[in-house]
């Protein structure tokens, strides 16, 4: 089978005997995988690792059942599903100990791989392949950041990565007001289309907080997807008002930021909840939520498998609006 493994920065495509599923275990034919930011890090050196450096990457994937281990009763042969982006995390509170795919175990990048039943959720007929990889890690963070709000609450996304594109499409079937921020006028327009009531630029308006404020009467955001991190965190307390808003702390996409003072978080009052994606009852839960209030993710493009590398250059250029997907069909 075809596999790709990082060397030097590039991925290099190679050719492994196929897996054999163990007991326990699933033989996943892959059709689709999508990329994420941790992924450009790992690819670069720059996420933490706890396995050896040349792992198969991506952590996120869709594809059918090809064969099951001794013992497999969750699947069988022929069904589609979707990994879950942590494999051990089933429900509940986080675990002490996670091996993420493509940093701490082989990743999805590859024609076939086993994992264990656990590690899977069913994927719906209403989606592809190429929508479902677009889903475990980006949607469910997105989804996960959201849980509890209500209609007529202000979200509050920053720019246009997978994460912030999901949160404005959930936050607008929850009944939510979105103001998004982004530098590109271009990217304003789609976001718009999207259903974002608000679109600020924040190159134009580096003091972007104070125009949350401004475009919500005074009243600021009620829930942050906050994916910038150092870069944008100073901001978007102020953008938190003073009325104990939620920043849900995603990421740390962004440059280096002025340092946060102390008296902007003291007078916010916002709660900080550290999303780390979400464990795969939460993949379920927005699976069930699709069912009923199906949404088209925002797709760049698709790219064969074949030309992996072109797909990485691609998200690497952040020139990308909506997910980059790797088909292996």
């Amino acid at each position: 089978m075809r596999v790709y493994r990082p060397e030097a920065g590039k991925l290099v495509r190679r050719d492994e005997p196929e897996p054999e599923p163990q007991r326990g275990e699933v033989l996943v034919r892959v059709r689709a995988t999508s990329l994420n930011y941790r992924d450009l890090l790992i690819l670069d050196g720059d996420h933490f690792t706890t396995g050896p450096g040349d792992l198969i990457p991506l952590s996120d994937a869709a594809g059918e059942v090809a064969a099951v281990g001794e013992g497999v009763t969750r699947f069988a042969a022929g069904d589609r599903v979707l990994g879950a982006f942590h494999s051990h995390w089933i429900a509940g509170r986080l675990p002490d100990t996670l091996v993420g795919y493509g940093n701490g175990q082989d990743g999805w990048l590859a024609e076939y791989r086993a994992v264990p039943e656990h590690a899977l959720v069913a994927l719906p007929d209403s989606l592809t392949y190429e929508q479902g990889a677009t889903l475990p890690c980006a949607a469910v963070t997105a989804w996960t950041s959201l849980a509890g709000v209500r209609p007529g609450d202000v979200v509050l996304t920053l720019g246009t990565g997978g994460v912030s594109l999901f949160a404005l499409q959930l936050a607008k079937q929850l009944g939510a007001r979105v103001v998004a921020t982004t530098s590109s006028e271009e990217k304003a327009a789609k976001l718009t289309e999207l259903g974002a009531d608000t679109v600020l630029d924040y190159r134009a308006t580096p003091e972007w907080g104070k125009a949350v404020l401004d475009a919500t009467g005074g009243r600021g955001a009620d829930r942050i997807v906050e994916v910038g991190g150092p870069g944008t965190f100073a901001q978007s307390l102020v953008a938190a008002g003073t009325h104990h808003a939620e920043i849900a702390l995603v990421g740390f996409v962004g440059a280096e930021g002025p340092p946060v003072e102390f008296m902007d978080l003291f007078r916010s009052g916002a709660t900080i909840r550290k999303i780390w994606v979400g464990s795969r009852e939460d993949t379920e839960d927005l699976l069930r939520w699709l069912a009923v209030r199906p949404l088209e993710p925002v797709v760049d493009g698709v790219h064969p498998f074949d030309d992996a590398n072109a797909a990485v250059e691609r998200f690497r250029s952040r020139q990308n609006f909506g997910k980059v997907v790797i088909s292996a069909a």
